[in-house]
C-alpha cells in the first residue's frame, strides 16, 4: 500500500466531505463542484490502491480530466459571479 496515494485518498474524502457539508449550509454550487472532483479523485487514487491503474489506465484518465474540468468550472463559475456583481 502506496502511503503517498492513501494519503491522497483520506484527504480527497475529507475535502469531499466538506464540499458537500457547504453545499448542505449554503446551497453554493462551487463548493459542491470542488467536492464532486475531489471525489472522483479519490475514486481515482482507490482504484490505484486496488491495483487496477494499469488495468483502468484509459477511465483513470477519463476520470481525472472530468474532476480536473470540474475543478476549472467551478473556479470560473465563481469568478463570473464575482464579476457579475461588481
Amino acid at each position: 500500500m502506496d502511503p503517498v496515494v492513501l494519503t491522497n485518498l483520506i484527504l480527497c474524502v475529507i475535502i469531499l466531505g466538506l464540499g458537500l457539508w457547504e453545499y448542505v449550509r449554503t446551497r453554493s454550487r462551487v463548493e459542491l463542484y470542488v467536492g464532486i472532483a475531489f471525489g472522483l479523485f479519490g475514486v481515482s487514487h482507490l482504484l490505484t490502491l486496488l491495483g487496477l491503474s494499469s488495468v483502468l489506465t484509459l477511465p483513470l484518465i477519463i476520470i481525472r480530466l472530468t474532476a480536473y474540468l470540474l475543478v476549472i468550472f467551478g473556479l470560473y463559475t465563481a469568478i463570473a459571479r464575482k464579476k457579475r456583481n461588481t
